[in-house]
């Protein structure tokens, strides 16, 4: 089982390192103007992230949308949401609770008895965390793995869409960011058994419960279809002025309705009562003496 993921691991690993290689062949094609765009539209990206997601959150509803937002681009994301300081004050905390009330305090979450996601964020932050104690991971590799994590999550729940396969390809992506040494697009930050362990944990405890997540994150999605037909008049409603002529249709409705159910009972009676008369018929039948036919069972006399 080790051999066939570390071969997968290596196939992987050559797949990435020919196409970054095939990126850094094309970066110096590109002139000083290209490359001042480029860097100003990436930083500006950067800087209008959380306005754009709020710009959407507010303006736009997510579930109104036929298909799934398109993922970031994989970068390299240590100390992103957890900084040396804050990995310093959990690596602090002696038991278990006290690690989530510092963790629920880094990542701005509110009372999990109040709020179901919140709790739910948090339980899956701080197992996260005990998987990486338990790894023996240094500041810099949990950090990373919780943002891995972080990352993950957030593109789960950018849609109530399906989408697991793209975020399995992203989290994989942004997982060889940190196991290739090529920079400045990846880091050789985690060794090919921290990677391979850090990939089935994700597997097993995100991926396995993938539905469940976006179920209680995202919006429900409910479909309203209306057809209009070409070369048909709309569906006349019926005028305020006509409820008495509605109310005449459905009395006449509800007396057609009862005529048709006594007649049905009648008949529906009638047939009980015939089957109950041949019943009874069989029954007297069978209880009256079996007679002989005369000439039969007498002795012959010579």
């Amino acid at each position: 089982m080790i051999r066939r993921k570390s071969s997968q691991f290596q196939g992987l690993k050559r797949q990435a390192e020919l196409e970054q290689h095939y990126d850094l062949r094309r970066e110096p094609k590109k002139d000083l103007r290209s490359l001042d765009e480029s860097a100003t539209r990436m930083g500006t990206g950067v800087h209008t992230e959380s306005g754009t997601l709020a710009s959407v959150n507010a303006d736009e509803d997510p579930a109104a949308n036929l298909f799934p937002p398109p993922l970031p681009q994989p970068r390299i994301c240590i100390w992103k949401y957890l900084d040396i300081h804050s990995m310093h004050r959990l690596e602090m905390t002696a038991n278990v609770e006290e690690m989530r009330e510092v963790l629920a305090e880094l990542l701005g979450l509110g009372s999990p008895v109040q709020s179901l996601r919140d709790a739910i964020t948090l339980d899956l932050f701080s197992h996260a965390l005990i998987f990486c104690r338990q790894q023996g991971f240094s500041l810099e590799q949990t950090s990373t793995a919780c943002a891995l994590l972080q990352d993950l999550h957030k593109a789960c729940i950018a849609t109530p869409l399906g989408n697991v396969e793209e975020c399995y390809r992203y989290f994989t992506s942004v997982l060889f960011c940190h196991g290739i040494r090529r920079p400045p697009f990846s880091i050789n930050l985690f060794k090919e058994e921290q990677l391979l362990a850090l990939a089935d944990y994700v597997v097993n405890t995100y991926f396995r419960h993938f539905k469940l997540y976006k179920y209680v994150f995202t919006p429900q999605v409910r479909l309203d279809l209306s057809l209009t037909y070409m070369g048909l008049q709309a569906p006349k409603l019926w005028p305020k002025d006509e409820t008495g002529q509605v109310s005449v249709l459905r009395a006449y409705i509800k007396t057609q309705m009862n005529k048709e159910l006594e007649q049905l009972q009648q008949l529906v009676e009638e047939q009980l009562k015939a089957s109950e008369e041949r019943l009874s018929s069989k029954l007297t039948a069978l209880k009256q003496p079996l007679q002989l036919p005369p000439g039969k069972g007498k002795n012959k006399t010579k």
